[in-house]
């Protein structure tokens, strides 16, 4: 690694501080996020082990909820062990090549959970509008080439990120204000003209997480327009309550991913605020998808109960 006038040219090795601002304490927040990684690890091993063992839960929502399941533990293990290893052990040093690599694996999950939001969203949609057409639409073709579509989409658009980044050979610094790496944190390393990464960073971001949010809000209002002309107040409640876990998975996700987004890029929190918030954007979801389909899905919950006891 070579420096000019405190620049750094292509650097081999970058330094990740973990949390700017709250270094002496990070040492326990190590604890609770190693018991939501435990939880988002052990609840979506349990479903890839349920869903495909209970017949009843053969169907599209539950399939997706399964590629979902494995995206989130993807996530856990792209984050956790870094970040537990700057929290408990001081091991702040990694690779450039292997940031760039846990960059796009981060990125591209995220992109992959917000496409089987969307397929989720899709399914409620034919499953309550067009009930008669439901197992004609969703057929296991179609279910594996949506999913093959989400996971070509997110790995084509979100593995450019890297690939622009290593044509960055100037760095001011090679110090991340992050506990893992992310775009925007290295980007705003550098000492040249990035503003192709960042426009390339924005319209990957709305052409993955705002497309798939429009087009859910679509869903979900034609969904609400068809329960609402329902005749029957018990039908209305029934139709409804398949949808309500989608809801929450659809807000929690995509709250924290627009909140995280939009202040790393243009809002004034504290550091360690928009760094801790990021981080349980990324690591709450897995542990309450489980849950949430745990404890309104009747197959899953029983299932549960005897394992458990």
């Amino acid at each position: 690694m070579g420096s000019t006038n405190m620049s750094y040219v292509n650097p081999k090795t970058v330094t990740l501080i973990g949390i700017p601002g709250l270094e002496h304490v990070q040492f326990w927040f190590g604890f609770p996020f190693l018991g939501v990684c435990l939880m988002a690890l052990l609840g979506n091993i349990f479903l890839l082990i349920t869903i495909p063992s209970e017949r009843s839960l053969h169907q599209p929502m539950y399939i997706f909820l399964a590629v979902l399941a494995v995206t989130d533990l993807g996530l856990c293990v792209a984050i956790a062990p870094k970040m537990l290893a700057i929290f408990w052990f001081g091991s702040c040093s990694m690779a450039f090549d292997a940031c760039l690599t846990q960059l796009f694996f981060i990125h591209a999950l995220q992109g992959m959970e917000s496409g089987i939001l969307l397929a989720m969203a899709f399914d409620r949609y034919v499953a309550i509008c067009d009930p008669l057409r439901h197992t004609a639409i969703l057929t296991p073709l179609f279910l594996v080439q949506m999913v093959l579509m989400m996971a070509i989409r997110a790995t084509v658009l979100v593995g450019i990120l890297p690939i622009l980044l290593t044509r960055v050979h100037l760095f001011q610094s090679v110090v991340i204000l992050h506990c893992y790496c992310e775009h925007m944190a290295v980007v705003k390393l550098a000492a040249e003209d990035v503003r192709i990464n960042k426009s390339y960073g924005l319209f990957v971001a709305f052409a993955i997480l705002g497309f798939d949010m429009i087009f859910v809000f679509i869903s979900y209002i034609l969904i609400f327009w068809a329960v609402f002309h329902l005749p029957q107040k018990e039908a209305r409640l029934k139709a409804f309550n398949t949808c309500t876990c989608h809801i929450v998975i659809f807000l929690e996700f995509y709250i924290l991913a627009f909140f995280s987004f939009f202040s790393h890029r243009f809002g004034h929190v504290s550091s360690y605020s928009h760094i801790l918030l990021s981080t349980i954007y990324l690591l709450v979801p897995p542990a309450l998808n489980p849950i949430v389909y745990g404890m309104k899905t009747k197959e899953i919950h029983r299932r549960l109960i005897r394992f458990v006891f």
